[in-house]
């Protein structure tokens, strides 16, 4: 802003210097237009000085002109310069403004990186889970297997224990329908015997002849109570 002010501060005072020097030399030339004995005569020097004069003022009156039109581009200039200052105001705070948001920028790519870096080893520890997680999967699967064979090896121990119960079971019916049976024959060979030791009692003579036929009856509850006594022994 300074420099163009003293370039239109030099440019003015030339003009000036100038159209002084134009004025001097005009009045010189007509004082010694006008004192020369031999130069033309006083109404053609006055005509040539009311010229002059003319000339003077035109002159004055475009050197005026002029000023004034150097005084505007002056003013013009200067607020030429002011809005270009302005601007370049305007162009420094958002310089420093857009440095403010690229150092805000970098400081925040500077804590993503470190985010990333950190999202990065918590992704590794979460692989590293994953992998142990999956070891033991497998392990308690292992483990389950194993525990379905053993679960599945005493059901069908069970449904054997079961089925023997079963068995057993009806083995001992069958040992107590057979007691009972015996049991039915021993109360009837023991009615058996004592009918005929009544008979004895009461017809001693016949006792000998009847001896060949008492015998086999004696034979067979003998029998009977053996098999009855081993059945017993059995249950």
């Amino acid at each position: 802003m300074s420099a163009a002010s003293k370039s239109s501060q030099t440019t003015k005072n030339v003009v000036l210097a100038l159209a002084l020097l134009w004025s001097v030399v005009s009045l010189i030339i007509i004082v010694v237009w006008a004192t020369s004995p031999d130069m033309k005569s006083s109404a053609k020097c006055r005509a040539d000085l009311q010229k002059m004069t003319e000339n003077l003022e035109a002159t004055k009156v475009s050197w005026r002109k002029d000023r004034v039109a150097l005084e505007e581009q002056v003013e013009e200039g200067r607020a030429e310069l002011a809005r270009e200052k302005a601007s370049y105001q305007l162009l420094q705070a958002l310089l420093n403004t857009t440095n403010a948001t690229l150092e805000e920028c970098r400081q925040e790519n500077l804590l993503l990186n470190r985010n990333i870096s950190t999202l990065q080893e918590e992704v590794e520890q979460l692989h590293q889970t994953e992998a142990n997680l999956t070891a033991r999967i497998r392990l308690q699967e292992d483990h389950i297997e194993v525990l379905q064979q053993n679960l599945t090896q005493a059901f069908h121990q069970t449904e054997s224990c079961f089925s023997l119960k079963e068995a057993a079971q009806s083995q001992m019916l069958a040992a107590q329908s057979q007691t009972r049976a015996c049991q039915s024959s021993q109360h009837f060979l023991q009615k058996q015997l004592q009918k005929c030791k009544l008979v004895e009692s009461e017809a001693p003579q016949q006792t000998q002849q009847d001896t060949s036929a008492a015998l086999p009856l004696a034979g067979v509850s003998a029998l009977t109570l053996l098999i009855c006594s081993s059945l017993h022994l059995i249950t």
